[in-house]
């Protein structure tokens, strides 16, 4: 049975004419989000959820293999924490919420709802810290934040959202600088291998970097439209933190000395940039490592003897080793039922008829570019797991492959204005350090600079804005 989703897609705005539409269309249509009464706050439904579950699971795996414990801190903190570090209360205080009544009292001190929470933790490590022997720290939380934003977009900039935030402290400088690189290296693991999403590595220029930080390193993405979306972000702090909430050690020669810190993090942003570097005008797109139903089993002619009871059979074999879906909805035919899994972005379907049964087969089809392969029922399980690592690697590829195509150098202004009209993505220029030459480029084109790639390339030897002598190559973006 063919799939005809042109009635079932036109409730999805195309993504070639309103990129913006089709990413809310999608949010709401698979059922990822929904809209809350308090204005600017989302739901996140199961599926959803299920997805952020998958990405949880991964990312502390990986974190406890360098040995990070979780740890939970409160949501609020005095007002008279967050103002000992200067440039961290001035860099948040814009879209702090304000708790000033308790119990119907007013409250002696003002608190505020967690935007981040190095200040509550620095606290902690003051009063447990004493000596050398106790480092490193290395704890992180799973936990929401809130941040007032006065423009908000389904996981991509809600003013509640869920993330982890990872801060540790160490005994030397050298030692926090490494921990913060390893923790961006986690960060590209688990988008580029879970999501299968490219990332570009780089340093954070120090307009762009985090409130109260030395150095920010940064994982930046490129979606569908050629606009850059910030997936995760790792802190070197030195001793900004430490010398105002007095975290200090005795060190090897029995001397005090304050210690190192580091803070990292990722959202739930991770679920906006899943659909908007693999969706489609079908819909959602997922990779199958983090897909929440990675194979979904559609039979054919249900009312038909024995066909429910092999598509139940085929489950109960299945589920074993995949996450595995049985739709026997009565209400909907089979062509519905497939487009709706192709809209919910499930990596495989597989279609089972009495012929089929018949013949001992099936019929497998791949969500990321629709092929239909037939596979013999008692080759299905072994084969299903070389179709969903192929799936996994092609959606991949086809990420990188708009990536470069979407990268550009400009060597002026003029080719950079161009370059971005013409072929939004990334600006590959030279760059003299200057923060008036990276204000001046975001009001003349509405580009960021992402980071000060670690690979760094020789594209020529003046400032694409002023001119002068430049030996940093930046790039650039519009940004989520």
């Amino acid at each position: 049975m063919m799939s005809d989703n042109k009635n079932f897609v036109k409730e999805i705005t195309n993504i070639e004419e309103d990129f913006a539409k089709w990413y809310t269309d999608i949010v709401l249509k698979a059922e990822l989000a929904d809209y809350t009464a308090v204005k600017g706050f989302i739901t996140i439904r199961p599926y959803g959820y299920a997805i952020w579950e998958n990405i949880q699971k991964y990312a502390d795996e990986k974190f406890k293999e360098h040995g990070v414990q979780n740890i939970a801190m409160p949501v609020l903190i005095p007002e008279s924490l967050l103002q000992k570090e200067k440039d961290h209360v001035e860099g948040f205080a814009p879209e702090v919420a304000w708790v000033t009544i308790g119990g119907g009292e007013e409250l002696e001190e003002r608190l505020c709802v967690r935007p981040t929470s190095e200040t509550i933790f620095s606290t902690m490590y003051s009063k447990w810290l004493n000596s050398w022997r106790d480092l490193p720290y290395k704890y992180n939380q799973w936990c929401n934040v809130l941040r007032w934003e006065k423009e908000t977009r389904p996981f991509l900039r809600s003013r509640e959202f869920l993330w982890q935030e990872g801060h540790t402290i160490h005994e030397t400088a050298k030692e926090a600088e490494d921990f913060t690189l390893e923790m961006l290296e986690v960060y590209a693991d688990v988008i580029e291998n879970l999501l299968a999403i490219p990332v570009l590595k780089g340093r954070k220029t120090p307009t762009e970097q985090f409130a109260g930080a030395e150095a920010t390193y940064t994982v930046e993405t490129l979606m569908h439209d050629g606009r850059a979306l910030q997936a995760g972000t790792s802190h070197y702090f030195g001793q900004n933190f430490t010398k105002p909430f007095d975290i200090k050690f005795q060190n090897r020669e029995g001397k005090e000395e304050y210690a190192y810190q580091t803070s990292w993090g990722i959202s739930t942003r991770l679920i906006g940039a899943v659909i908007m570097a693999h969706g489609d005008n079908r819909g959602l797109k997922l990779p199958p490592r983090v897909a929440p139903i990675q194979v979904v089993i559609v039979p054919v002619a249900m009312h038909k003897e024995g066909v429910k009871e092999k598509a139940e059979e085929l489950k109960n074999i299945l589920s074993k080793k995949y996450r595995v879906e049985l739709d026997v909805r009565e209400q909907y035919s089979p062509g519905y039922k497939f487009n709706d899994w192709e809209m919910r972005g499930v990596p495989v379907r597989i279609e089972i008829g009495p012929r089929d049964i018949e013949a001992n087969k099936c019929v497998v089809v791949r969500r990321d570019n629709l092929e239909k392969i037939e596979v013999n029922l008692d080759e299905l399980s072994e084969k299903l797991n070389d179709i969903l690592e192929n799936i996994q690697a092609n959606m991949y590829n086809e990420c990188a492959k708009r990536a470069k195509e979407k990268t550009t150098i400009a060597n002026n202004l003029e080719e950079f204005i161009e370059n971005l009209n013409k072929n939004q993505g990334y600006v590959k220029t030279m760059w003299c350090g200057s923060e008036e030459c990276e204000e001046k480029i975001h009001e003349l084109t509405g580009a960021k600079s992402r980071c000060i790639p670690f690979n760094q390339e020789k594209i020529g030897d003046k400032c694409v804005c002023c001119g002068k002598p430049a030996d940093k190559m930046v790039v650039w973006g519009r940004q989520y």
